[in-house]
């Protein structure tokens, strides 16, 4: 993105003039930017009327009086064009485009798509096929429709790759707080990545949120992420579209272990995304965000007044990993000074329905709970129904709960047992406060945990490097592939600085007097790249003790590979010695996903990587840092760390080993297709290659 288009995207986020292009349904939205409260100039252009509903028109961009810092274009694709024209001419700072009928329709689509792209020049373009931006900061409302938000002074940013999920977004009853929202259709010019960039100069956005099916430019998502996670401005990621890539096309292993979507897990790891599951956990976690005061940690002192409420709140802290510490013996003392003699004095607190309309009493009960080294506190509160005449204790405890919270200068948050008994009122009476107003206490404390893991998780991913280095985003390959033979590959790996067995390249006919170089017991491996999975094609022979033994083995391997392939010569043989019994076993290997990442794949391998399925995988270029959490994430860690009196594995020398890989990956990222090094033997003294794959694209 270019310095002028940057400039000119900061003009549309906050724009001091509005122009509307269209007709009826654009003389409504510009008459519900008036009525928000947007204080700009306001114009609609039409070429037809003198005036639409009571809105007077101008006949032409020509005619404005200057080029306006954003607009709403709703016209044809044809004359979206020629407007998109008028306006760069003019000196416009940004449009939206709506019409569709581009890149999304195919071929003719995306040359006209492109056509537009050049007509905007350095002008700011949203869309097209794009439902527009709604700007709560200054009310400033570029939409088709009615949308249900309202001003506020600081909030989230959303970006959507669906006008319909910020459409239903914005008319939700959950008070979520939003600064910005922008459906980014087509992502022409202007797409998710390059608005995350500008959002994050908009010190009043405290998290963005993030819908979307995919990312079309990786390398400029990941520089803005970055940019959020130095900043402490997180990002939640709701991601469609999941799918697992089908293996069997693949030679290696590794594409089987790692999926699509496994791989934007692992981009959302490297840049601490926070990764959710469905709409109501996208809200609530932007919610728990949203006010800016996010909790040093995952400590909580929980408040209920019900022993069922405080057993959910027990449950589901320790369900999304919060703690709940143990109240000391002051506050207990004191407590019971307060509370009647069958109240539970612990975390969660109980603290009964005796002192509830009780202000004083609250309020003791209050400042000794908060009086705690706990990061964050929480109160359970759930509204009856007004007609009740019962909802001014909740509000009294609603105000005495915020007010100790500023007293004691703690983070909190409120959520209520059930999601529509925290009612508009209290919520806006919270948020106005900076306190989070969640809905739900299982989904309230699922999204407190994710933000608290966030901060923890912050510090630990930005001191290892690995959120600072731009994705590799390789191209696709034309023409053949070249795959290079088990010798090939471990000598080219080697290069790099992976170990490979002290093996020698023979021949049949050579093969047993080469063996007295090598020694007994060995392997013998036929040698041919028509062989990938040597194992199947009966082309490996293991602890062959003597020269008898050898003989015999070459004989049969003869046999047997030209049964399972008849048309491939048995000419090469690697003999190599017997390694020793490994503390693990594991696969590293690399996977190419065209136009997104180069991943590095690490996990449980030998015969039982397709058994097993644990994996991680790294984002190219990657630290070795990033590597060793990995390998101790892996469920089979615990081999590599002594078990059951087993020596523990020399991790340096793994994590070098694993290290070779990423940087042979790094090197050759320009033709390289795939890589499996499988089984890496780790040992207590050093780890070794024993069987390595490559396949290499022209290019």
């Amino acid at each position: 993105m270019s310095q002028s288009i940057r400039d000119n995207l900061k003009r549309l986020l906050a724009p001091r003039h509005l122009a509307f292009v269209g007709g009826r349904s654009m003389a409504r939205a510009l008459k519900r930017c008036a009525e928000g409260g947007y204080q700009g100039q306001l114009w609609l252009v039409n070429p037809q009327h003198d005036s639409i509903d009571g809105v007077p028109c101008v006949r032409s961009v020509a005619e404005l009086p200057c080029g306006p810092d954003a607009v709403f274009i709703a016209t044809n694709r044809e004359l979206t064009l020629t407007c998109v024209a008028e306006l760069a001419a003019k000196g416009a700072g940004g449009a939206i485009c709506y019409a569709s009928g581009f890149a999304e329709t195919g071929a003719e689509g995306q040359a006209l798509q492109q056509q537009l792209i050049e007509a905007a020049g350095s002008m700011a373009l949203l869309g097209p096929n794009c439902y527009g931006l709604l700007d709560y900061l200054h009310s400033s409302a570029l939409w088709p429709v009615a949308h249900g938000g309202k001003a506020v002074e600081k909030g989230v940013a959303i970006l959507t790759q669906s006008g319909n999920f910020a459409y239903n977004l914005s008319m939700s009853d959950r008070s979520l707080p939003v600064a910005y929202m922008a459906s980014v259709g087509n992502q022409g010019q202007i797409g998710i990545a390059e608005l995350m960039e500008a959002l994050l100069d908009e010190p009043r956005v405290t998290a963005i949120g993030l819908h979307l099916e995919g990312l079309k430019n990786v390398p400029g998502f990941a520089r803005a992420a970055h940019k959020a996670l130095e900043k402490g401005i997180p990002i939640i990621a709701l991601k469609t579209g999941v799918s697992q890539i089908g293996a069997e096309l693949a030679l290696s292993h590794t594409s089987s272990l790692s999926g699509s979507d496994a791989l934007y897990d692992s981009l959302f790891r490297r840049l601490g995304v926070i990764r959710v599951s469905g709409p109501v956990s996208f809200a609530e976690t932007l919610k728990a965000a949203a006010c800016g005061n996010l909790p040093k940690g995952g400590s909580l002192i929980a408040l209920a007044c019900s022993g069922g409420d405080a057993g959910l709140i027990a449950d589901y802290a320790e369900r999304n990993q919060l703690s709940l510490p143990k109240l000391d013996a002051g506050q207990v003392a004191e407590l019971a000074q307060v509370l009647p003699g069958y109240a539970n004095l612990v975390n969660p607190l109980d603290f009964t329905t005796a002192i509830w309309g009780d202000g004083p009493a609250l309020e003791r009960m209050l400042d000794s709970a908060l009086r705690t080294e706990a990061d964050a506190a929480m109160l359970v509160l759930d509204y009856p129904a007004e007609f009740t005449g019962e909802r001014k204790e909740c509000d009294l405890l609603l105000e005495l709960y915020c007010a100790a919270l500023k007293r004691h200068g703690k983070t909190g948050f409120v959520t209520s047992a059930f999601p529509e008994l925290l009612p508009a009122s209290a919520r806006e009476r919270l948020h106005g406060h900076g306190i989070a107003a969640l809905q739900g206490v299982e989904d309230g404390l699922a999204a407190w945990g994710r933000i608290a893991a966030y901060q923890v998780n912050r510090q630990a991913l930005l001191a290892r490097g690995e959120s600072a280095l731009e994705p590799l985003c390789p191209q696709a390959l034309e023409g053949d592939s070249q795959l290079l033979n088990e010798w090939d590959s471990k000598k080219a790996l080697q290069a790099f600085g992976l170990p490979i067995p002290a093996g020698r390249l023979s021949s049949p006919e050579k093969a047993v007097g080469d063996a007295q170089a090598v020694g007994y017991p060995l392997v013998l491996k036929a040698v041919s790249a028509q062989l990938p999975h040597k194992t199947e094609a009966g082309a490996v022979a293991l602890n062959l003790r003597d020269a008898d033994a050898l003989g015999r083995a070459l004989e049969q391997m003869r046999g047997r590979i030209a049964d399972y392939a008849p048309g491939v010569a048995f000419d090469q043989v690697l003999l190599e010695p017997m390694a020793e019994a490994p503390l693990a076993e594991l696969i590293v290997g690399i996977k190419r996903e065209n136009d997104f990442a180069l991943a590095l794949v690490i996990g449980a391998g030998g015969v039982l990587v397709e058994l097993l399925k644990d994996s991680t995988s790294l984002l190219l270029p990657t630290t070795e840092g990033a590597i060793r959490a990995a390998l101790l994430g892996l469920r089979s860690a615990t081999l590599l760390q002594g078990f059951r009196g087993r020596p523990a594995a020399d991790l340096d020398a793994l994590v070098a080993a694993i290290r070779a890989v990423a940087d042979y990956a790094c090197e050759n990222a320009n033709q390289l297709l795939e890589l499996d090094v499988n089984p890496l033997m780790v040992g207590p003294r050093g780890s070794t290659a024993v069987d390595a794959l490559i396949r290499l694209g022209k290019a």
